[in-house]
């Protein structure tokens, strides 16, 4: 599972998520992408389910690139405890996706394949995504 090797601070504020991308919103590697279309946080075990159904599908051929990375700590307190007595310990790592944000991208394979692989990935994140190919 993906987790930065360092962070400047171990534990962060939820924090909400507004506004569409301005950044990883345009397609730079591949020739098939996905798209997120809805707000959200996406856990690294969500992003290695995805990465792990793309390449099985895709039968190891061409190139996957994935355009996000868990860098947001998310703590959570254990189960039957008291109220207070300060913030949980972290719990796992989570990526704050805002809608237009490219998630995967593909290339060296068919569109058809291209199209089936990006949606059994997209089976296994918490948002509505969509199929996009690159404009050229």
């Amino acid at each position: 599972m993906l987790q930065p090797t360092r962070t400047k601070f171990r534990k962060a504020h939820k924090g909400r998520i507004h506004g569409n991308a301005s950044r990883c919103n345009k397609m730079n590697y591949g020739s098939f992408g996905l798209k997120a279309l809805q707000p959200d946080r996406v856990i690294s075990k969500q992003i290695e389910a995805a990465r792990v159904a793309l390449t099985r599908h895709m039968k190891r051929q061409g190139r996957v690139w994935t355009r996000v990375f868990p860098n947001i700590p998310v703590s959570k307190k254990p189960t039957e405890v008291r109220m207070g007595k300060g913030k949980g310990s972290p719990e796992f790592w989570a990526c704050r996706v805002k809608p237009g944000r490219i998630l995967f991208e593909i290339d060296g394979v068919s569109e058809q394949i291209a199209k089936e692989a990006l949606y059994k990935a997209s089976a296994k994140l918490p948002i509505k995504t969509k199929f996009i190919r690159r404009i050229s």
